[in-house]
């Protein structure tokens, strides 16, 4: 049985001591080793100034400084929302216009590969070492109540809602029925396959031309910088265009109406009946695209403002591709139907004069319901950021 030994206890006391200054005081007031500074780096792959970017941090960050170095794929959907709730938190809005290669060290962001921004980084790599600043990610989690989370989480569901409203539109399946009743006229002698071959080929024309567009007006904006700007800009827009399809319900032919003006159409049927063969009807959906925008072009419009401001350069392009393929589906539908004998061009014609009323009023409530979302975010930010 081991007994208490105070006086043992006693002669040991002064090592104790030591040791605990030494151990735990001593770095207290040395300073202490310096604790690693974790450096969050976001890449792509192919990406050439990322390989710039990954030989400066092995060369002359992780042989000279104690730091961890965290790398991210921004292909990865997980990755690339951290991505811009980490350029929320430090205000790096240079990083949402070009994208990788992105660094962020304690509560700075840093974009690119050029000498200067190196000699930045590690400017801050050395001050975070000095003072021992906390890790980039940890100043995210303290901005818990940053309503960057809010915008990011709306970005999918308003991608996926408006292209479903803008999808039945009345604009596009009067010009898609013009299209296939002309191609049954002229093709009376020939296979239904042929319909559903133009069909096809003008509905491609219309995802190619629709995509590019948005890709084009995308950059516009990046390029510009005026993302915060356009975002303020198009929810006023998704609002205005909501009220517009409302008032197409309730008081339909007064004033203007959001559709293809009547004094066009005589013009696009003339088009659409020069449709003779598969390149014809791809050559017609290009030019068709035009003629579309006025009617078509709102919730496109207040889309691509929104993913300016909330989504890389790599999510843009994903959603504006998952947007313009919900689009095109009822002409898939559609031009499968008649061409299958399923359906018929006066049919659809006759559902879509059926249903206009009730189909502008699914879009206003819906343009409505966003644009009233996204001033909320701006609102609840301001209030945040007061």
């Amino acid at each position: 049985m081991v007994q208490n030994n105070p006086r043992g206890i006693i002669s040991h006391l002064p090592v104790a001591v030591l040791l605990f200054f030494l151990l735990f005081a001593g770095p207290v007031f040395a300073g202490g080793p310096p604790a690693d500074v974790e450096i969050l780096y976001f890449y792509e792959v192919g990406c050439p100034s990322c390989v710039e970017i990954d030989d400066f941090l092995a060369e002359r960050i992780e042989q000279n400084y104690p730091v961890v170095i965290s790398r991210y794929e921004i292909h990865s959907p997980e990755n690339a929302n951290l991505l811009m709730r980490l350029v929320e938190a430090c205000d790096a809005e240079e990083i949402r216009k070009e994208g990788t290669p992105a660094m962020f060290v304690a509560d700075k962001g840093f974009q690119g590969s050029s000498a200067e921004t190196m000699d930045e980084i590690e400017e801050a790599v050395r001050s975070a070492v000095g003072s021992q600043k906390p890790s980039p990610l940890n100043h995210v989690s303290e901005n818990g109540k940053e309503t960057g989370n809010i915008k990011h989480r709306l970005t999918l569901p308003a991608v996926i809602g408006a292209s479903a409203v803008d999808a039945v539109n009345p604009c596009a399946f009067g010009v898609l029925a013009l299209l296939l009743g002309s191609m049954l006229v002229i093709s009376k002698t020939a296979k239904r396959k042929n319909v559903i071959q133009a069909g096809l080929a003008f509905t491609a024309a219309t995802f190619i031309c629709y995509l590019l567009m948005g890709f084009g007006l995308f950059y516009a904006i990046r390029i510009a910088g005026l993302q915060r700007y356009i975002y303020f800009a198009v929810s006023i827009l998704a609002i205005l265009i909501g009220l517009w399809n409302t008032k197409d319900y309730f008081w339909y032919g007064v004033g203007a109406n959001i559709e293809v003006p009547q004094s066009w159409r005589p013009r696009l049927k003339r088009i659409t009946s020069g449709v003779t063969s598969v390149p014809s009807a791809f050559i017609i959906g290009c030019l068709v695209s035009v003629f579309l925008l006025p009617c078509t072009s709102g919730p496109y419009i207040v889309i691509i403002g929104m993913l300016s401001d909330t989504a890389t350069r790599v999510q843009a392009v994903s959603l504006l591709v998952l947007y313009n393929f919900i689009f095109v589906i009822p002409f898939i539908i559609i031009t499968l139907g008649v061409g299958f004998g399923l359906t018929t061009p006066a049919r659809i014609e006759q559902w879509r004069q059926l249903k206009l009323k009730r189909l502008h009023l699914i879009t206003g409530i819906f343009m409505i319901g966003l644009g009233v979302t996204m001033m909320t975010y701006l609102l609840l930010k301001n209030s945040f950021l007061s």
